[in-house]
Order: C-alpha cells, then structure tokens, then sequence
C-alpha cells in the first residue's frame, strides 16, 4: 500500500517555503524557517538519546542523528522499501527537554515525497508544546526530495539542504518543551540550540504510564494534521500516557521482528491494531492469519507476561467491509490530480480463505475469547467503535481508505473514552502512588 497521504493542514497554521516565515498557534509565539545555519540561541546540545522519546533506536548519520521506530535488529530483517520508509518516519517521537529558554532552534534534514501527478505534499509539520500545551507550529522547507512515480514504480532521490526551524518567545520560566517531528517526514536531526541551558526529562519523570501501540498508516498519521493530531498522539494527551507509536504506513503486517521489538520495549500498556494492511497487500489467507495472531501476541508476551494488551480491529471501510484486496489506486485519479484507491479482489474469494474486514474481525474476536480464558489480562475492540458505518455517512475517507483530521479527532476521543477514562476502561486505570506512613 502506498504511504500515507497528509493533505490537511489545521486553520492556524499555514505553508511556508524556503525563506520565508512559517505560523504560529498562539501570538505569545514566533516561529519562523529559513535554509539559513545563522543561529540567534547561542547554546548548542548534543541530540542524544535522552532527549528523544518515541523512538527505539538513533541512526547517527553524516548529519546528525536520524530516528527509527524499529531497532537495527528489526531493520536488517526487512526487505519492504515501504515498510523502511515508514519506520524512518518519525509519528510520535519527540524531543523532550527542561530549560528556561525563551528561543529554540533545531536544525533539520526534512527527506519530502513528491508524487508524480498527485497533489503536491504540504512540508511535514513541527508541534511545539509548553507543558503539555500546543504553543507553536513550523515546517521546515527544503531538504532532500524522493519522487515517486506509483504507476511506473519508480522513485528518484535529490539531495537538498537541511532548514532551520525557530520557536522564540517562550515563556520566561523553567518549563518542558516537547517538540513532536512531522509524522508523515523522514527527519534527521542535525542540531538544537537554546539560549539557556536544559537539560532531558526521562521517561518516567511525570509519573506518566508508557503506552506501546502498534498499527497501519491509519495509526501513523495518514491525514491528520499534525504530528499531535494523530489519533493516537490524541488519545495518549487525553489519557496521559506516554506513546510509543509503532503506527507503520503499510506495514502492519504480523511481522515477526515487530513483535521482538514490542516485545523488547518497556511498557506498561500495550495495544495492537490489525487487518487493513493484510487486505491491502492480500498478503495471507485464513488458515495462516490465525496462527500468525498467535504468533505475534505469543512473542509479546514472551517480553511483557502480565502487561494490559488490548487487541484492536479495523475501523469501517467499506470497500473492503466483504471484499479482499488487494487494494489498488483507481485508474485516472493520479492524471487527475488525486488519489482514491479501490478493492480489486472478488467477494466470492472469503470462500476460498481470502481476507476481508468482517473476516478479520471475526477471527480476531474468537482469537481473544480463546486467549482470554488463560490471558486474563487480553482484550478486544472492534474497531467500529472507533469509526463505524455511521461515522462514514458523517465523516467519508476521502481517498476511500485513510481517516481526514476530523476523523482523527473523532478516533482519538473515542479511544481515549475507551480505553482510559470509562468508568470500566479497556486499560485499567493506573496504581494509586503510595503513601509514607
């Protein structure tokens, strides 16, 4: 499947190219972008692993650092072009610091897609957050280019240079700055400047759960508006955990060595998102995709025993509701300066083990009541309670496959009601702390 595609961008907040001021959120924040290495923060960090959250591993590169959301183990094992892209995409990771700074700077190697005949990409999206609170946006323009022809299959690379994105105005007092990278971007970091010192924020230093999920391009991004609006970053805000996001457009396809690296990852929560990829791809039949569930949740849980895993379906889709796949780009929407996609599959193949949506949901509903009985701490979601055939007539996928930003919100509300804040959550609701006598 094609990787996501972002085409919406929030009202505040508008396109910028090189030399040229990038918009804010609120006025008590400037941020601007330029190709320029002219720097006003005088005080250079090293971007090390403490500083970054959301990522399982730092490629350093001529550059700088690039991050990964699969380990170099997972890397070497994988041979989809699309899937190591997404990985090198960076949905939820974020640098996460504590200063007084009132200026920050942080240099950066953007690599854009272009796709030829399709609208053109607007820059991937920078969040810059105050103690939690959306404070500013940036793009940075420039950088490397990939362009890719989806109906010859081919992509081509230009090199560019890197850009620097400046937040100035913040706050006089020490705070926690969090700057999410675009989701939808391969982003190098190559420097962070501020004009007070800072230093990092692990993990569990605000008492935060750290919640590991795994999903298609829907839970990378797809076309949510910016890198905080996806909805699991939205859900995880709302229930105040802390999100690895192992969202992969293209590539939630039960593999292995993704299950090791969820497996080998700390955390308190964990929620795993299956189906739309494994019709897209037609990748497996009935008889294999059983065994490959069990496969994936066995290896989870060599790592994490007793962890509160939570098994999701797809969201609705209609085209795919009772037809396989594969799924295909419509003929003539790419000339026509769009995309939409289309199943290409027969319904009357579910008779011989092809996968579609209402089969997967079955097929994972019965995998968790089997589990359950030795798993007491498994469950299930459909995903229609996330995104349903009502949600459809109300909020259509515009391309037929991928959720808008609208209906990001709208997921990641619901998930976080789900899962979170219910009276009886699918998660169970964190430890009271303890008290010294």
């Amino acid at each position: 499947m094609p990787p996501d595609h972002d085409r919406t961008t929030t009202p505040q907040t508008a396109n910028t190219t090189p030399n040229t001021t990038s918009p804010t959120a609120p006025t008590t924040t400037s941020a601007s972008t330029t190709t320029s290495t002219t720097a006003s923060a005088s005080l250079t960090t090293p971007i090390t692993a403490d500083l970054i959250h959301g990522a399982l591993d730092l490629e350093h590169t001529p550059h700088g650092v690039l991050p990964h959301r699969l380990p170099a183990r997972a890397r070497a094992q994988n041979t989809d072009p699309q899937l190591a892209m997404a990985e090198a995409q960076p949905s939820g990771v974020r640098l996460v610091f504590r200063t007084r700074a009132t200026s920050v700077e942080l240099d950066s190697l953007p690599t854009k897609r272009v796709y030829v005949g399709a609208p053109t990409r607007p820059d991937g999206m920078y969040d810059l957050l105050v103690d939690g609170h959306l404070t500013g946006q940036g793009s940075v323009p420039g950088g490397n280019t990939i362009t890719i022809d989806m109906t010859a299959g081919t992509a081509e690379t230009r090199p560019g240079p890197f850009g620097t994105l400046r937040f100035t105005g913040l706050p006089d007092r020490l705070k926690i700055i969090e700057i999410w990278l675009p989701h939808n971007e391969t982003t190098e970091l190559v420097a962070l400047r501020t004009d007070a010192p800072l230093e990092p924020v692990p993990s569990g230093d605000r008492g935060r759960r750290v919640w590991l999920h795994h999903g298609s391009s829907i839970s990378h991004g797809s076309d949510a508006a910016s890198p905080t609006r996806i909805w699991p970053a939205l859900a995880a805000a709302l229930g105040d955990v802390e999100l690895i996001n192992l969202g992969l457009g293209g590539g939630a396809l039960l593999d292995p060595f993704t299950a090791r690296a969820m497996r080998d990852t700390p955390a308190d929560l964990i929620s795993v998102k299956i189906g739309i990829n494994l019709v897209n791809t037609d990748l497996m039949r009935l008889r294999a995709f059983g065994p490959a569930v069990h496969g994936f949740l066995d290896t989870i849980r060599e790592g994490h025993p007793t962890t509160p895993l939570l098994l999701v379906s797809p969201i609705y889709c209609p085209m795919h509701e009772d037809t396989p796949g594969p799924t295909a780009l419509e003929l003539g929407t790419v000339g026509a300066g769009r995309l939409r996609f289309q199943a290409m599959g027969d319904p009357a193949e579910r008779a011989v083990g092809k996968l579609t949506l209402n089969v997967i949901r079955e097929e994972l509903s019965r995998i968790v009541r089997q589990r359950s009985a030795d798993d007491p701490h498994l469950r299930h979601l459909d995903g229609r309670a996330l995104y349903g055939e009502s949600d459809f007539a109300d909020l259509p996928l515009p391309d037929q496959l991928h959720p808008d930003a609208a209906t990001h919100r709208r997921m990641g509300e619901r998930f976080a009601e789900l899962a979170f804040t219910a009276p009886e959550p699918l998660f169970p609701p964190p430890e009271p702390p303890l008290r010294n006598s």
